[in-house]
């Protein structure tokens, strides 16, 4: 089977988004969104979050950088379980307003994580 590295959706009524059938195991230990570099957010499986940016967001308590870091990935940092049935999260309101998403929603991989985007 080919790798899903990219897909476009709209968000329901509920703010939710949802995820690809071939893609729900990799977000089946949870899912955390954040403000991502500019203006659209990222999407993490749990896994990725607490195994590899949890590590790298930890340095030296007086290292700016690190502090920015920081305040970039944690503020508005949402975590959830997937809905494994229906395969859907939900996005809060704030952070679609930082990535100025209003229903369309384009999603690439960007590695180990997602990138959410208006479309």
């Amino acid at each position: 089977m080919a790798s899903v590295d990219y897909f476009e959706r709209k968000l329901d009524e509920k703010r939710r988004l949802t995820i690809p059938a071939e893609l729900r195991q990799e977000f089946a230990s949870g899912i955390v969104i954040t403000r991502g570099f500019k203006d659209y957010l990222h999407l993490y499986p749990q896994a990725i979050w607490d195994g590899e940016v949890e590590p790298a967001l930890q340095g030296s308590i007086l290292d700016e950088q690190v502090a920015d870091l920081n305040v970039q990935f944690r503020r508005g940092k949402t975590a959830d379980e997937l809905d494994q049935k229906q395969g859907r999260v939900t996005i809060d309101q704030h952070l679609l307003d930082y990535a100025g998403i209003d229903r369309a929603v384009v999603a690439t991989r960007a590695g180990k994580y997602w990138r959410l985007e208006k479309a």
